[in-house]
């Protein structure tokens, strides 16, 4: 793997300041039943990271506070955590609106056949990977099996109400090093298309662009097309976009409880840091303030402001 964050620092992101929190991210763990090409967590079954009982307490904590709006649960597979059901509980408890990024798959994985219940009777919002409509593309970025198993747990979440009076989003990604093509008009040809061959409804679909990082970044550097990207996403960059990339609204929390400004960062390990210019943890978060913060920014960000814009909810423009 090779070592991005040095190459990111070429053409000068613009600077840019937190507004108030509304919406705390985490990742509550790496593991994951897959092990995507597009990843930019390098998430896998072989890993072993976990969100530990006193970290969870500090979330718990901080959700109390009546702050945060939105509650958005990553992995990994997040519902491979043991206490993924007694969080998503918690912040219900509290009025808040919970996310689950769940890649379908984990539906169908051994001791989570009533995962899908769990979530519609608690009203969760599902944001799902499906980054094609079409079974080979599909499968090919994912894995041998994973558009059947995507298809019938996307039939089951439509049972249970999802797709209508239950959100469902469904997430495209490029299989490539180029800009997602137009969000709306995509989505059209994903409902056509899911309606037509399996009867499958969705609420909307985010398009997002591959982050130079991580796994996707060290495949760009290995086919000598990193700067080739980079130049691509610093050309489409749109200042207006700016005004709504989501690291000035949200914050990420890693599975050790450290603080970021979003979850490519938390990739990368640009930690947010107090004024002695140590590592925030989500137990700094409780009773402060983060309106006017500085967003650490690198070239990784032009991801966030090419063309539509990109974002953990789609498309900006």
């Amino acid at each position: 793997m090779h070592d991005i964050l040095p190459l990111l620092d070429r053409h000068g992101f613009p600077a840019i300041r937190r507004r108030a929190v509304n919406t705390l991210q985490i990742n509550i763990t790496l593991k994951c039943n897959q092990a995507c090409f597009h990843c930019h967590v390098n998430a896998s079954p072989k890993r072993t990271e976990m969100m530990g009982s006193e970290t969870l307490d500090s979330v718990y904590r901080y959700l109390d506070q009546g702050q945060v709006e939105t509650l958005d649960i990553t992995g990994g597979s997040p519902e491979l955590h043991p206490e993924f059901r007694n969080l998503v509980i918690h912040a219900r408890n509290n009025n808040i609106h919970v996310i689950d990024r769940c890649n379908l798959t984990v539906l169908e994985e051994p001791g989570h056949e009533d995962t899908a219940t769990f979530l519609a009777d608690q009203n969760v919002e599902i944001i799902a990977s499906l980054p094609c409509y079409m079974q080979e593309n599909v499968d090919a970025q994912r894995g041998d099996g994973v558009f059947e198993s995507s298809i019938r747990s996307l039939q089951k979440l439509n049972t249970l109400g999802y797709g209508d009076q239950l959100s469902l989003k469904l997430v495209y990604n490029p299989q490539g090093p180029v800009l997602p093509p137009g969000q709306a008009s995509l989505e059209q040809q994903y409902r056509t298309y899911l309606l037509d061959h399996y009867g499958i409804v969705f609420n909307e679909l985010f398009v997002l662009c591959n982050m130079p990082i991580n796994r996707f970044g060290s495949t760009l550097v290995s086919n000598k097309r990193f700067q080739d990207y980079m130049l691509l996403l610093h050309s489409a960059h749109r200042e207006q976009n700016l005004e709504r990339v989501m690291c000035r609204d949200l914050v990420s929390i890693d599975w050790q409880g450290y603080v970021y400004d979003c979850d490519f960062n938390q990739m990368l390990g640009l930690n947010m840091k107090n004024h002695r210019g140590e590592p925030l943890h989500i137990t700094d978060l409780l009773n402060k303030n983060l309106n006017g913060h500085p967003i650490r920014v690198r070239d990784h960000c032009y991801g966030c402001t090419a063309g539509q814009g990109s974002s953990c909810g789609g498309a900006l423009q």
